[in-house]
């Protein structure tokens, strides 16, 4: 295929069927970021209350950078990859503290920013600053692969390169910005994952991967990611008083800075009579306790699932850490302790 119809053809197809979003109405480089952080892993359905909340309470650097952390965490709470959001705080502080407040002007500049790669780097130099850089995210792999019928594997070093450089060449440099936004939204909306409407796609009698018809291979992954299996056991200490107790993550795990019940984590599901014999061995207690979820809650991340099991805990006094249960929906947790509390009683 041509490169300059292929890059004339996407334009064209993006002025009539791009989508309404409120990130798209503006080039400053905040609100650019901002978006562009929130939408790493997420689609635009799930990311879009998301930026309008983080807007709403931090309009500006300045807001974000001055936020507790706890309160950015709590925004965040139910994106997941919690890293993006501590990224995001620490770069707002450098940006408001040491930039007052003005992003780097240049992708060079940009990708020296924690929580900013190649990707994000390209996006807010070419779609604030008309720099030109190419994007290369999931809907630019799968477009490029299955277009131009590109069968090498995007998860390995040569991949990353080629896709690149191919990325590169046919970007659109006098408008690269719009041009960037338009790969990404027809790899979204028309190029999708799962059944792609290529029936109607303007590259119909030109896409290799249709022709050959190898759409649904294409784009390629070397191996399969090892799934850990991790069994939780959470504490759920209830008192006379009204209180129960919550621990902060610290440790470089899932998580990281956010809230949970005390937690018993094992090799395997325990019984009634294993969490009882262990409760009173490392909290000293003897006490009633039952099972709030009888069929343990598969949790899935990227990497490894996690099995949970609820067990709540009846004591006279807290032993440590105590929070009112009216105060408990205030802290940051992640979704599975999230819709626990939910579903209980707090």
């Amino acid at each position: 295929m041509d490169n300059q119809f292929f890059k004339n053809q996407l334009i064209e197809w993006y002025q009539s069927q791009r989508r309404d979003l409120p990130w798209r109405k503006t080039k400053e480089p905040y609100k650019i970021w901002l978006s562009e952080i929130i939408l790493q892993q997420t689609r635009v359905i799930q990311g879009l209350p998301y930026y309008e909340r983080f807007v709403e309470n931090f309009p500006s650097v300045f807001e974000l950078a001055n936020a507790e952390q706890e309160q950015v965490m709590k925004l965040w709470q139910g994106l997941g990859y919690y890293s993006r959001a501590k990224n995001l705080h620490h770069t707002a502080k450098k940006i408001a503290f040491e930039f007052d407040g003005v992003f780097p002007k240049s992708y060079k500049e940009l990708i020296k920013l924690k929580g900013i790669g190649d990707y994000t780097a390209s996006a807010i130099a070419s779609i604030c600053y008309s720099e030109p850089c190419a994007v290369v995210d999931g809907n630019v792999y799968r477009v490029l692969a299955r277009v131009f019928n590109i069968e090498i594997p995007i998860n390995t070093s040569e991949g990353i390169s080629y896709f690149k450089e191919l990325a590169n060449s046919l970007l659109y440099e006098k408008d690269a910005g719009t041009y960037n936004q338009a790969l990404m939204d027809f790899g979204a909306t028309q190029c999708k994952p799962q059944s792609p409407d290529c029936q109607s796609c303007m590259f119909s009698d030109k896409c290799l991967a249709k022709s050959l018809q190898k759409v649904n291979e294409l784009p390629r992954k070397n191996g399969k990611i090892k799934i850990k299996k991790r069994f939780f056991n959470y504490l759920v200490f209830i008192d006379n008083k009204g209180f129960t107790s919550l621990n902060k993550r610290f440790q470089k795990d899932i998580w990281q800075g956010l809230y949970e019940f005390p937690l018993l984590e094992s090799e395997n599901e325990l019984s009634q009579t294993e969490i009882t014999d262990r409760v009173k061995k490392e909290f000293d207690l003897f006490s009633d306790i039952y099972l709030f979820n009888e069929k343990s809650i598969v949790h899935k991340l990227s990497h490894q699932h996690i099995y949970t099991r609820f067990w709540i805990v009846e004591i006279e006094d807290i032993l440590s850490n105590p929070v009112d249960i009216k105060e408990v929906t205030s802290y940051p947790v992640s979704v599975l302790t999230a819709n626990f509390i939910k579903e209980f009683w707090f």
